[in-house]
């Protein structure tokens, strides 16, 4: 019997607005020519994106930005892969996750350094987790115009956080990270 491996990644991690997202994959087809997302062009990781959706079983899960605030961002972001992995129609026998820390549930999990690069359902979790967060991000920048999320998709670039000098906070910034406060 096969066994179902699932992999996991989050990323909006040290974005100061926004959620945590992660994605919990189980591939049904191989798929080559995956990587880390960071390591793909935006048309690469949506064309990937629309692969890896049409052949896996996926899943997303969120931290909000009040839940980062609440709980920090370590624990958002294993919240988020928690709620992911419960979140997938079928369960994984094990999960591959990126990263040394895992999240707390009765499932078989192997943390992996650099598992994004190492691992097919990692490097497949990190892509469509990306694009699902980018195209979030871009749907903020029409609800608040004035801080560019559309192009930095939250993080702390010196166009946000002169917008933050300028405008203030937003009800989507994380008011416990730095350049926030």
């Amino acid at each position: 019997m096969k066994i179902i491996v699932a992999g996991i990644d989050e990323v909006g991690r040290g974005a100061l607005a926004g959620p945590v997202i992660a994605a919990a994959v189980i591939l049904k087809n191989n798929i080559s020519g995956l990587n880390d997302s960071k390591k793909l062009s935006p048309k690469k990781r949506s064309y990937f994106s629309d692969l890896i959706k049409d052949n896996s079983s996926y899943a997303f899960g969120s931290a909000s930005n009040y839940e980062i605030d609440n709980i920090n961002i370590l624990n958002a972001s294993l919240l988020a892969m928690k709620r992911a992995i419960l979140n997938l129609s079928v369960k994984p026998d094990l999960v591959l996750v990126d990263g040394i820390h895992k999240p707390d549930l009765d499932i078989k999990m192997e943390a992996i350094i650099g598992g994004d690069a190492l691992k097919t359902e990692i490097s497949a979790a990190s892509i469509i987790a990306k694009v699902y967060r980018d195209n979030l991000m871009v749907e903020y920048d029409k609800s608040f115009p004035n801080y560019g999320f559309e192009k930095h998709k939250g993080y702390g670039t010196k166009e946000h956080l002169d917008s933050i000098k300028i405008n203030g906070i937003c009800s989507i910034h994380r008011r416990s990270f730095k350049g926030v406060k």
